[in-house]
């Protein structure tokens, strides 16, 4: 393994050394930019026409809201998604389109930390759109100058909130500073996205991987199209979508349409990442129970569900949760046998190997006590033994004689500060859902002959909304690698703006042509 360790000290990165790529997309600029427009681009299903970006003293070309799916509504909603019909005429790709259906974040009515992450485009089941960032190629040059690498984002949100349009993850500044393609999509969420209904071929679970798969084939076949050789395309994303990522790299359907993989915050083997079949159908029969659907009859139960309306569907799915343990989300990616053929830690065994950069933030852990501690309040937050104890509990199910045992490894007896319980929680959610599954994938990963590049980020945003006792949160390496703090009304200090510019070069570099590293090599504060 290589690890990598990022914060805000000037860091000396190791030489990359420059491998020939054959793995570029100049090609895909001479068939489908050759055009006296350069804003009018041809797809398999139609022509779109998109918009020039101002950024960094120069400019970008943006194709916002392209169809890549039928909208899975009336009988197609559940189901797996189909391409996009052709259409006549042009469609105008310069707005985001909508996002997927869900219910946004209410828990802190005004407070940017929280309504950063709330859907800034309507929602609506209508939502399999794609976004895609090119550099600027003038009206006579129908090809680029250097290679182009394709970075296909995927957002997180716990499978259940997310969407491409935020501001988080403009991607106008990693395309114009690294001269990369940026592709992301929109994917269905929760129930609409992951049901599997029990003996029903029709839904048989995991939409929205199949989502995201049909969004990479659309960039296979159109961004793509026409190369000599295979082009580079690299997956990255975080924390659910981080997950996904590692389900693409794991299924054997998706990993032959990319080369490399980033997963920021989030393996597929994490304990929140997969349901089994059992408890994903048992999870089905309630809803259809709480909705007065028919659960005998597979078809009657399907016509039910689909006619149910969307909001009063989001909302009854909560309805379907034990009060034990980790089960906040009520639908998640589940073990098909299809898209998913047995538990991601054994096909772990048979993998396509491909190299993988996947990594941790200093305090993932504090994000979720924001929405599982009873106590949380924007300031400091202190809690006691008993509040410790529960809060254990709740997350975890763990009874007293656990309880107990994880107290003594992780809270010394010599420690009087008035925050230890509340620190203490904060590294055991951030070992249990972030530190270990990591750790474990990437020992795994390499066991079976793949190549994992481990990195640590522990720089806590200037501009972080949250209290300071959560520190380096989940999520919030997210505006480095985008390139956020190039936007000077941001408000970053010049060491964040030249640790945004060390991101976006690193995550490119690894797609443009992966680490040529040795494994002994170590970036530390």
């Amino acid at each position: 393994m290589i690890f990598l360790f990022f914060s805000i000290q000037d860091l000396s990165m190791v030489t990359l050394s420059s491998l020939n790529c054959l793995l570029f997309l100049s090609s895909y600029l001479a068939t489908l930019f050759a055009n006296k427009n350069d804003l009018l681009i041809t797809t398999n299903s139609g022509q779109v026409h998109g918009k020039i970006l101002s950024v960094l003293d120069g400019e970008v070309r943006a194709f916002l809201g392209i169809p890549y799916g039928r909208p899975p509504v009336g009988d197609l909603r559940f189901r797996a998604p189909e391409p996009m019909d052709s259409w006549q005429g042009v469609k105008n790709a310069a707005n985001y389109a909508n996002s997927c259906f869900q219910m946004p974040d209410t828990k802190f009515p005004g407070f940017r930390g929280a309504e950063m992450w709330n859907p800034n485009t309507p929602v609506s089941e209508d939502c399999l759109y794609l976004n895609v960032w090119t550099p600027r190629v003038n009206n006579t040059q129908a090809q680029a100058s250097s290679p182009l690498p394709v970075m296909i984002w995927i957002y997180g949100g716990g499978f259940t909130t997310g969407t491409s349009s935020l501001d988080l993850y403009d991607g106008r500044y990693l395309t114009k500073s690294e001269n990369v393609i940026v592709v992301s999509m929109n994917y269905r969420l929760s129930v609409f996205g992951f049901l599997s209904l029990p003996n029903n071929t029709n839904i048989r679970g995991n939409a929205a991987l199949m989502d995201q798969r049909l969004a990479i084939q659309w960039v296979v076949d159109n961004i793509a199209a026409g190369l000599i050789f295979i082009p580079s395309i690299t997956l990255f994303g975080e924390s659910a979508g981080s997950a996904c990522v590692g389900f693409h790299v794991l299924s054997p359907g998706s990993n032959v349409l990319f080369q490399r993989a980033v997963m920021q915050s989030g393996v597929p083997t994490s304990p929140w990442a997969t349901l089994s079949l059992e408890e994903t159908w048992r999870r089905a029969i309630k809803l259809g129970t709480i909705l007065e659907c028919p659960t005998s009859d597979p078809a009657e139960l399907e016509t039910c569900l689909q006619r149910v309306n969307a909001s009063e569907l989001i909302i009854a799915q909560y309805g379907v949760l034990t009060e034990d343990g980790l089960g906040g989300y009520p639908f998640v990616p589940v073990v098909d046998g299809v898209f998913l053929t047995d538990h991601p830690q054994i096909m772990l065994d048979n993998a396509l190997q491909k190299d993988v950069l996947l990594g941790l933030n200093k305090d993932e852990g504090s994000y979720f006590m924001a929405y599982g501690l009873p106590e949380f309040e924007l300031g400091e937050t202190l809690i006691n033994y008993q509040q410790f104890k529960d809060a254990l509990k709740q997350f975890l199910g763990a009874n007293s004689f656990v309880s107990s045992i994880i107290y003594l490894h992780y809270i010394s007896m010599f420690d009087s500060s008035p925050g230890k319980y509340r620190d203490g929680l904060k590294n055991i959610l951030s070992d249990v859902l972030f530190v270990c599954p990591t750790k474990e994938f990437a020992s795994s990963y390499e066991g079976v002959g793949g190549k994992p590049f481990l990195y640590y980020f522990q720089h806590r945003s200037s501009v972080n909304p949250w209290p300071e006792w959560m520190g380096v949160m989940h999520g919030y390496e997210i505006e480095f690698v985008f390139g956020l703090p190039l936007n000077p009304s941001l408000g970053y200090t010049e060491e964040e703006v030249n640790m945004s510019k060390r991101f976006m070069k690193y995550w490119a570099t690894f797609a443009r042509t992966g680490f040529n590293i040795s494994p002994l090599i170590l970036m530390c504060t």
